[in-house]
This record gives C-alpha cells, sequence and structure tokens, in this order.
C-alpha cells in the first residue's frame, strides 16, 4: 500500500495516514502519525484467525509492528471503531510490543451486555467497558503528539460504532464504504437503520474536503481503495448521496440486509473482541477455548 497523507486545507497539522490490508477479512488497519513528532495511534487492527484449525496468527500486526519500530513511532492510542464481528482485534499483542492505550466507545457496555449472554460469559465479565483502557464519549477531544482529534458517535451499524476525526481524515469504521459499494449493514443486534442514516449524515456534515478512509473494501470489481472525501460521498454514494431521503434509505437498507450473509468469523470475532481483544482464560488443560453457541444468531 502507498503511504497517504490528508489535505492540508485547515492550516493545522495533519496526520500522516498508512494503510496496512489484511485480505481474508477485507480489513484496512491504519496508523496515524503526527508528521511533527513521533506520536501515532493504531486504528482497527487484525488478528489472523484460521476457523477451520483454529489457528491464530500475527503476520498482520507484525507488519504494523514492523513500521512503527522502523519509523521510530510512539504509539499512543490503540483505537477501535467498533466490536467488529469479522475480524478478530491484534489490539492486545500490539499494546504488549508497543504500548498506547486500547479505546472504542462507550456505547461497547450495551454489545458487551447483549453478547456476553450470547456466549454465556459468566460472572467474571463485566459488561462496563472495564477491559479497555479508555472509553471515548461522544464528541470528546483527545491529541496524537501534536494532532488535534476527536470521537462522533455514529451508531446504526452496532451501538457502539464511533468515528474518529483526525486533522482532516476520517475513520468511520464500517459505517460508509467507498461510493459504489454505499453503507454498512443494520441488521445485527443493536443495529438501526434509521439510526445508521443519521449518523452518516453526521458524517457527511464534516467540510467536504474530509478525507474518509475505509475500514473495508470488496473491490467491486475494480482495485482495491481506501479512501474518499466527504464531497465523493455526497455526489456518489449508490445509498446515501445527496439525494436520497431517510426513508428510502431505511426501506433499501433493510431490505437489502435480508440477502446479506452472516460473517463467517462472526462467533469468534465477537466473543473476542468485546473483551478488547483479549482470549478468553486458558481453561484447566492449559488451553484457550472459544464457544460456538448454537442457533444463537438466527
Amino acid at each position: 500500500m502507498n503511504n497517504s497523507n490528508a489535505g492540508n486545507q485547515s492550516g493545522t497539522v495533519q496526520p500522516k495516514v498508512v494503510p496496512f490490508f489484511e485480505e481474508d477479512s477485507n480489513t484496512f488497519s491504519y496508523v496515524v502519525s503526527d508528521p511533527t513528532s513521533n506520536s501515532c495511534a493504531i486504528i482497527d487492527s487484525v488478528l489472523n484467525f484460521d476457523m477451520a484449525s483454529g489457528n491464530v496468527d500475527y503476520k498482520s500486526a507484525l507488519s504494523i509492528i514492523q513500521y512503527v519500530e522502523e519509523k521510530n513511532l510512539k504509539v499512543e492510542w490503540i483505537i477501535e471503531s467498533h466490536v467488529h464481528a469479522d475480524h478478530l482485534s491484534a489490539a492486545p499483542y500490539l499494546q504488549e510490543r508497543l504500548g498506547g492505550k486500547i479505546a472504542i466507545g462507550d456505547k461497547v457496555a450495551v454489545v458487551q451486555e447483549v453478547f456476553g449472554s450470547v456466549f454465556n460469559a459468566g460472572p467474571e465479565f463485566k459488561p462496563d467497558g472495564s477491559q479497555f483502557d479508555h472509553l471515548f464519549t461522544d464528541g470528546e477531544k483527545y491529541s496524537i503528539g501534536n494532532l488535534q482529534a476527536y470521537a462522533i458517535h455514529t451508531p446504526g451499524h452496532t451501538p457502539a460504532c464511533m468515528t474518529h476525526v483526525i486533522g482532516d481524515a476520517v475513520f468511520a469504521g464500517d459505517t460508509i464504504f467507498m461510493p459504489d459499494a454505499g453503507t454498512a449493514r443494520a441488521d445485527f443486534p443493536g443495529g438501526d437503520a434509521t439510526i445508521l442514516f443519521q449518523s452518516i449524515k453526521k458524517i457527511l456534515s464534516l467540510p467536504a474536503h474530509s478525507a474518509i478512509y475505509m475500514c473495508h473494501d470488496y473491490g467491486e470489481g475494480r482495485d482495491l481503495e481506501y479512501q474518499t472525501t466527504v464531497k465523493e460521498q455526497l455526489e456518489n454514494n449508490i445509498h446515501v448521496n445527496a439525494e436520497v431521503i431517510e426513508s428510502e434509505f431505511v426501506s433499501m437498507r433493510e431490505a437489502r440486509d435480508k440477502t446479506l450473509d452472516v460473517p463467517h468469523l462472526i462467533l469468534p470475532s465477537l466473543q473476542v473482541n468485546m473483551r478488547a481483544g483479549h482470549l478468553p482464560e486458558a481453561e484447566d488443560d492449559g488451553r484457550i477455548y472459544l464457544k460456538l453457541p448454537l442457533d444463537a444468531l438466527r
């Protein structure tokens, strides 16, 4: 992947953004760094996991570690845009190697409440977000070195989705895709198409030049892309361009969601990611087990 720098139309410090692509889940992770210091954040990391064998691999995380170490960067944040349902997070592994605070939106407790029950996590699992080092609140301002950033609560895909605006770079998680791919599904527990539309409108009210970075891209018959702009979305997004009204979007989204398959890693992903990427405790034989609850996601 080529390095990308967000524009500098605002006249303030803008981030250097470097993408890392994980092919199995079509996920883009990012290292977002302050060009005036050695500070950085890692956004939406991936732990490689093979469902058939149960094997865990750190290839994707090691690519990020190599880059961070080569550039002599200091990791301040390891950010999850939401509790991902299509890949496991590598946040704890990255934290062990690089430091930084693991952070997510404060509505993660809503997701934990639902899926703690689905996985029968037991009383030792606290659905209060305490597994994370920091819980972002809506509108919260924070910094990465000299970079100014803030979080926007953008639910609809999940209750805990947060969009992070760092300089004029926007990291929207799964809320919106490239213009020719449209938007995220809204049929997971706690998802809502009406709320998703309203959240996307928040994102598309940002300055037109703002660069929006994708968490996923599936090609759609073209080369992979990871960056668009607010202007391009308003003009060309097939689901939520400037001409689409809420009722049209909701009807389309709900009908489309009924045709979609469940992500193949949803069960391992959710039970790990609701724990901030930490795997369950090893059992008395020294092995770690993931649960596959039957008929839980009908």
